[in-house]
């Protein structure tokens, strides 16, 4: 599948820079937060926020911070709200970067994301000067458990997904991105494992990063960007070394 490799080595990434639990707990919940507010607290009537339970409960975040996030995003009392925003960007040597961002504080978050760029080798651009080489797609990963690739095939597309390729442990199928929800809970309701549903953005091409002080920067600058606590998500159209994914 295309694209398959890249987002996987992307994701791995990701989770490595997170780091900490608390950190990974503290982005789900200001995204579930602004979900609430948009869309009310009832998962039943609000397939966004089953969505992000969904992917809250993945990441191992427990039910009782769930609830209680949900619960505080429906009470009167919690009067911060998130604004969502999308910073571009270059890093060392033209690699492109997205940068997603959920802040209580614009200016401050903007501030931060100027800096990073500046300080790494990159340069922050104006908008849409990158999200032209990147296309939105839905990535679900489910466990496999030693399954029929035929059955599988047969399973996955008439869950409604696009695309998928099968490893040893894991199954990634493609989808539309307002189509993750639906073929999760499909997928599910048919007994698979989802281990993590999300809508992304892939990127077309690849950037080669052969410059030692290069990399250096393009790590830094990915580890400073996602260890922030406004930013959301980070997508790069980085052709990471292998010994950069596997860390």
């Amino acid at each position: 599948m295309s694209g398959h490799s890249k987002w996987n080595n992307i994701k791995r990434k990701k989770e490595a820079t997170d780091g900490a639990k608390a950190k990974i707990f503290t982005k789900i919940g200001r995204e579930i937060a602004v979900c609430v507010k948009e869309g009310g607290g009832d998962p039943n009537n609000n397939a966004k926020l089953r969505d992000l339970i969904a992917k809250a409960k993945s990441n191992n975040v427990p039910n009782d911070n769930i609830d209680r996030i949900i619960k505080k995003a429906m009470g009167d009392s919690d009067k911060t709200n998130y604004e969502a925003n999308v910073y571009e960007g270059y890093g060392p040597s033209g690699v492109a970067v997205i940068v997603e961002t959920l802040t209580d504080n614009k200016n401050r978050t903007a501030g931060d994301i100027r800096h990073y760029f500046d300080k790494f080798g990159g340069n922050l651009g104006t908008s849409g000067c990158v999200s032209f080489m990147f296309s939105d797609k839905g990535i679900v990963i489910m466990e496999n458990k030693g399954y029929d690739e035929d059955k599988v095939m047969d399973d996955v597309f008439e869950c409604g997904a696009n695309d998928f390729s099968m490893e040893e442990d894991e199954i990634e199928i493609e989808t539309e991105p307002n189509d993750v929800g639906s073929v999760r809970e499909a997928l599910e309701a048919k007994g698979y494992t989802v281990l993590s549903a999300e809508a992304v953005k892939i990127p077309s091409t690849y950037t080669t990063l052969t410059d030692d002080e290069a990399i250096r920067k393009m790590n830094l600058l990915l580890e400073n960007l996602e260890d922030n606590d406004d930013v959301q998500n980070v997508y790069h159209n980085w052709d990471m070394p292998e010994s950069d994914e596997e860390e």
